[in-house]
């Protein structure tokens, strides 16, 4: 295609791909540990990295990778007060966050505008390689850490008592997976935008999760599926000059809502057949 002649669209899909390998894995243990607020939360106080960076003359993916690092290990910290209420740190991280972004943005004085604009609902353009490595290198981390602490993570997951029981290190895990959630973030929101990251790396997982009942088999279809949503998205934002965060949700919203509707044919038919 002569849209994939471009360098900065070349860049956009190797990047997208290797966002597709990330997001259905971090995705599904979020919504399993009834977490997927937590990515909205970190996409909120990258803002404040973004803001920083901008009011220094500092690279805002450098700031906003300390900024969602400084927030996830704040989100385990508060969370040790109020056990059993892990919602309570993540709304109060995500209201102090956004917050704190207005506040430095308002510094601003419509001198970086379109730089704000372009974090806040990402840009095709402004890739860089270094962000396309760094998005490669992601992904690797995330499939070698799956493959060799899967089962941890499932004990972990579904019962954090057993896990403690077990002698697992489950501060220490709680911790890593926090952190390692805001990195992908910070790195993914000059791409997909930091009001709609989060529901780039929920999504898919929310639709995986409907269409298969194995858990590796939720990760593949979630794989498929997100690299479906985002190269097709890239390439509508491109064609169409919309941003590009914005095209790939509403594709993985429409995804969902067919989902939902064969789902609830099927069912529909089950009923018949039996009556």
């Amino acid at each position: 295609m002569e849209m994939f002649q471009y360098g900065f669209m070349q860049r956009a899909l190797v990047a997208g791909l290797a966002m597709a390998v990330v997001t259905p894995i971090l995705g599904l243990f979020l919504i399993i540990r009834r977490q997927s607020l937590l990515a909205d939360t970190l996409a909120h106080v990258s803002l404040v990295g973004v803001s920083l960076g901008l009011l220094w003359n500092l690279n805002p993916t450098i700031m906003t990778l300390f900024a969602v690092i400084l927030a996830a290990l704040g989100i385990e910290f508060i969370g040790k007060y109020y056990k059993g209420f892990s919602e309570i740190a993540i709304a109060i991280l995500m209201s102090g966050g956004m917050g704190t972004a207005l506040i430095l943005l308002s510094f601003q004085s419509g001198k970086s505008s379109m730089s704000v604009e372009q974090f806040l609902f990402g840009s095709i353009v402004v890739i860089t390689k270094e962000q396309v490595y760094i998005l490669i290198g992601l992904a690797i981390l995330v499939v070698i850490g799956y493959l060799i602490f899967r089962k941890p993570l499932y004990v972990l997951t579904f019962d954090s008592d057993t896990a403690h029981t077990a002698g697992l290190p489950v501060g220490f895990m709680s911790t890593m997976f926090t952190v390692l959630t805001g990195v992908v973030i910070s790195v993914m929101m000059p791409i997909a935008g930091a009001l709609l990251v989060s529901a780039i790396i929920v999504l898919p997982a929310s639709i995986a999760i409907r269409l298969s009942r194995s858990f590796t088999g939720v990760i593949i279809t979630g794989i498929v599926i997100s690299a479906f949503g985002i190269v097709s998205g890239l390439i509508s934002s491109y064609q169409f000059d919309t941003p590009p965060g914005a095209t790939i949700t509403m594709i993985f919203i429409t995804l969902l809502i067919i989902s939902l509707l064969a789902t609830a044919i099927k069912n529909q038919f089950k009923k018949l057949k039996s009556n």
